[in-house]
């Protein structure tokens, strides 16, 4: 008895001092909102006012200064999501997470994004201002690394921290190039179609691209001057960083507003992570103020406003990688032909450290055409030399000078010239200002091939009738500037044409394209409420669609009751993605068995990377809509030839029986809410002690795939939609009320656990609402955290 009192004690006091521990590293190591510090390298005081959300504000006497302290407040949030990020796009998350993500090392290591940011840095104009202003951001990092508190990941992964460089920077950029490209997931998948099935199989899919267009116009008016696939699905599917994939934005010209002033909207589309991908912070001296939206260890921000002006961004989607099929030499493996004989690939040796394992060291044949995938990708099931070329690694990168012009515009023909210098990756650039100019670029660098070429299978890298042609001037870029409509918009969708014709690229449905226009093209009394209402809508117009050409296709004479009244729901849907709907429930189950019908049987392995890429969603409205199709043809049933009435109420019989099993026999319950969730995933929340600490959520969230409020999900087997993308910030700009500007993110501004703003807006995000972007002097200063940096004695 007493042994048991006594180790009852003993346990008592280990929970007590486990639990103190932990309150005393809370109070500790959380992020440093008001007080005095020294700050080395500013030459006078630096005032931050932290605002309700932790947004900081940045006050200082020069600009020089400003970036030192905002390296300095922007590590003190995120050093963690710094750490990740760079190591990804190096090659070194193996250094601290072991054997599991050597693949992934393995294949970013060997894209060539460290080679081309060395070569960039040589070539960096050291005197320019953009160079300074870097050098001084990463001085604030490397003195926050120096003498700040350590994030508490560090300690649990058992990892020292490094100061940072400016090659990490651009590495970041290479990342951020490489994760806005689709060929990786796309041309793998279509080549093998075209190779192993046949032109017929090939040519139906193909034949989408041309169709369900809609298309952003070429508008240019003059400005006011008033002063391979799966492995690739697998890499991103394990990617602790989160990948770019879509984005919406439009711009609301004075005429078409209540106020006569211009409203501006983004939202780009992320993947989900913790903490998010954006840290605000908005900087202001005597000769500059924006607030802006940074990448991590990116000093100038991506989306920004000021009362002047506001821009942001989408994914263009054009195609800026491409893949070859080399040919070597029988004789000499490290030899490939050209159009003049075999020549020498480059050997680039690699080394990957990993934890608690020895190094792994590889060798890398790059050629003309880019480093050789076999070499970096595992179970490559292809013994032909497939090289990469990649437009991010093959032009002059200027990148920093891009981000650093689109945020110290003064005026759109500023803005224009900064945009015009980005070669990838492709961004379509918005704008709006004060002036009444609205204006869309699409910016990164274009080229051509030969007229007959398709570049969305492997190219011939021997014959040199596969290279490219010219490289277009910006002027060729498609661009809208003042447009007679009124408005400028983008959703990733296709362009109307770049120097006559539609130009290649992997741009997603119509859907958020086609339902912005509705909203847009009638009214003519916008205000700042009317567009957060519709930032947040979640109608498809194309899914109903979808829905009614497949029920004319299924033959109802044999159904019970239940099963009638599902296709009834199914056929009075309009569309909408809210919680409690049903329809989006049979939908998302119908389309699924009607894709596995219709093409599981011909792809095979190859099927599940298909039906998770964008091109699929251009397929299915498509395809619904065929009387025929040689894919309906089910090749394990030799002696027939299946319909679509066949195809498509066999589809339903199965996904009505896999909803009744999941959701129960009554169809009124079969409610979105019960089967769409979303959890903003940390890198160590993956450790199933810790996930409810760091992990936020889950949450039931509304809204659906290709709706404005995208939420994005693979649908698969479970029946389950976990959304792992969408809006990575809602931003709204009213240049009738600027200082009450609106934006909301989707967890909260500090990857600190233990910070108060790790997931204030969560909640908010969900439920559609939005936090003030205050840049008002006077409101800011009445903020209760006030941190003020001070000049280091003797600095």
């Amino acid at each position: 008895m007493k042994f048991l009192k006594r180790s009852l004690r003993i346990l008592l006091f280990l929970v007590v001092l486990v639990f103190v521990s932990v309150w005393l590293y809370s109070k500790t190591y959380k992020p440093n909102y008001s007080g005095e510090l020294e700050l080395k390298n500013i030459s006078k005081e630096v005032t931050v006012y932290f605002d309700d959300i932790g947004v900081p504000h940045i006050n200082a006497e020069n600009q020089k200064d400003a970036y030192v302290a905002l390296g300095y407040l922007h590590a003190q949030d995120r050093l963690w999501q710094m750490e990740l990020i760079r190591r990804l796009a190096a090659g070194r998350l193996s250094e601290i997470f072991g054997k599991k993500l050597i693949r992934t090392d393995k294949f970013f290591s060997g894209l060539g994004i460290e080679e081309a940011s060395t070569k960039t840095i040589l070539n960096l104009e050291k005197n320019s201002e953009n160079y300074k202003m870097v050098v001084a951001y990463l001085n604030g990092i490397n003195q926050y690394i120096a003498e700040g508190k350590t994030p508490i990941e560090y300690t649990l992964v058992g990892v020292e921290k490094e100061n940072f460089t400016i090659k990490d920077m651009y590495n970041v950029f290479g990342y951020m190039a490489f994760s806005f490209a689709i060929a990786h997931k796309t041309d793998p998948i279509l080549t093998e179609v075209k190779e192993k099935l046949g032109k017929a199989y090939f040519n139906e899919l193909i034949g989408v691209e041309n169709k369900n267009l809609t298309l952003i116009k070429n508008e240019i008016n003059e400005e006011i001057k008033g002063d391979l696939a799966r492995e690739m699905h697998r890499l991103f599917e394990g990617l602790p960083i989160s990948p770019f994939i879509g984005s919406n934005s439009w711009v609301i010209g004075a005429d078409k507003t209540k106020n006569g002033k211009v409203i501006f909207a983004n939202d780009p589309h992320i993947s989900f992570a913790q903490p998010s991908v954006w840290y605000q912070a908005h900087i202001k001296t005597p000769n500059y103020e924006l607030y802006g939206f940074h990448l991590a260890l990116v000093p100038f921000p991506l989306l920004g406003h000021n009362k002047d002006y506001a821009y942001g961004l989408t994914m263009f989607e054009n195609d800026d990688v491409d893949f070859y099929i080399e040919e070597e030499n029988p004789e000499n493996a490290n030899q490939y032909k050209t159009e003049v004989g075999f020549v020498d690939y480059d050997l680039v040796k690699k080394r990957i450290k990993v934890k608690d394992e020895q190094d792994v060291v590889y060798t890398i044949k790059v050629g003309r055409h880019g480093p050789i995938m076999n070499d970096i990708i595992d179970h490559l099931d292809d013994e032909r030399p497939i090289a990469m070329q990649w437009i991010y690694t093959k032009l002059e990168n200027k990148i920093l000078d891009v981000a650093y012009e689109i945020s110290h515009a003064k005026n759109l023909s500023d803005f224009k010239n900064g945009a015009s210098k980005l070669h990838a990756p492709g961004l379509n650039m918005m704008y709006g200002d004060a002036k009444n100019n609205i204006a869309w670029f699409a910016s990164g660098k274009l080229y051509k091939y030969r007229d007959s070429l398709y570049t969305k299978t492997y190219l011939n890298g021997a014959s040199g009738e596969d290279e490219i042609l010219e490289y277009l001037d910006f002027k060729d870029n498609p661009q809208s500037i003042n447009p007679a409509v009124n408005y400028v918009y983008s959703a990733n969708n296709q362009p109307d044409s770049i120097v006559g014709m539609l130009y290649p690229g992997y741009y997603l449905n119509e859907d958020r394209a086609k339902r912005i226009v509705s909203f847009l093209e009638p009214k003519n009394d916008w205000t700042k409420n009317d567009v957060a209402k519709m930032i947040n809508d979640v109608t498809s117009p194309n899914a109903p669609i979808v829905a009614a050409n497949l029920i004319k296709s299924i033959n109802v004479s044999e159904f019970s009751v239940s099963k009638k009244k599902a296709i009834s729901i199914l056929g009075d849907w309009k569309g909408n993605f809210e919680k409690h709907e049903v329809g989006p429930v049979i939908y998302n189950r119908l389309v699924y068995e009607f894709q596995k019908n219709t093409f599981a049987d011909e792809l095979g392995k190859g099927y599940n990377q298909f039906v998770n890429t964008p091109f699929v969603e251009k397929v299915l409205p498509v395809q619904a809509k065929r009387n025929q199709s040689i894919w309906w043809d089910n090749v394990t049933t030799k002696d027939k030839i299946e319909t679509k009435q066949e195809i498509v109420t066999s589809s339903f019989k199965k996904a009505f029986s896999f909803l009744e099993n999941q959701l129960g026999e009554n169809v009124d319950n079969w409610t979105w809410d019960r089967v769409i969730s979303v959890e903003y995933k940390h890198a160590v929340g993956e450790v199933p002690a810790l996930r409810k600490y760091f992990n936020v959520g889950p949450f039931v969230t509304t809204g659906g795939d290709q709706v404005i409020n995208n939420q994005i999900y693979n649908i698969d087997s479970t029946g389950y939609y976990k959304v792992k993308a969408g809006p990575s910030t809602r931003r709204i700009v009213d240049f009738s009320d600027v200082d009450n500007s609106l934006a909301i993110i989707p967890t909260g501004q500090s990857g600190r656990v233990f910070s108060k703003h790790y997931k204030d807006q969560a909640k908010k995000y969900l439920n559609g609402e939005f936090v003030k972007m205050k840049i008002n002097q006077s409101e800011i200063e009445k903020s209760e955290n006030i941190l003020i940096f001070k000049p280091t004695k003797g600095n």
